[in-house]
């Protein structure tokens, strides 16, 4: 099985290009700075990061084409594709690509306006959904006092 899921921001604007033809289709790429999990105690100031080229076709490149923008923060599933070419100089250059099957935003509206990766230029499309409460908070119910003996665990 080939499946890949990351979750990070986008280093650049998506590069949109159409392909020739009757039927044009979009080709969006991006590259996705993805925090690792886990850091060595060792490596100092090194790279804490990894960064994935990719690449997404139809739909979800029109899609990263018109929402996606630099410092946004997103989902991304998909699968692993490698690939070689020769280029001008005759050298052998070998191509690792996450082809972009799912693509979804990690953060609010809010959140990414918040941390400064949000650019007027291109915006969100507006949502229809209320935004919660304050009172909610966290978005879990306070148990009351005095219940703890009727709940059905310890």
């Amino acid at each position: 099985m080939n499946k890949v899921i990351l979750m990070g921001r986008l280093t650049r604007d998506p590069e949109v290009r159409y392909s020739q033809g009757e039927n044009s289709t979009a080709v969006a790429r991006y590259t996705l700075a993805v925090d690792r999990r886990f850091t060595r105690r060792d490596s100092g100031d090194q790279q804490t990061a990894d960064f994935i080229q990719c690449v997404a076709f139809g739909r979800s490149g029109e899609f990263a084409e018109k929402y996606f923008r630099k410092g946004l923060k997103v989902v991304v599933t998909g699968r692993i594709q490698t690939g070689s070419y020769t280029n001008q100089e005759g050298q052998r250059v070998y191509t690792t690509d996450v082809v972009v099957e799912d693509q979804e935003f990690a953060e609010s509206k809010a959140a990414s306006e918040a941390s400064g990766s949000f650019h007027q230029s291109g915006g969100f499309a507006p949502s229809d959904r209320p935004a919660p409460s304050a009172a909610v908070g966290d978005g879990f119910m306070n148990i009351p006092d005095g219940i703890d003996e009727e709940l059905p665990f310890n």
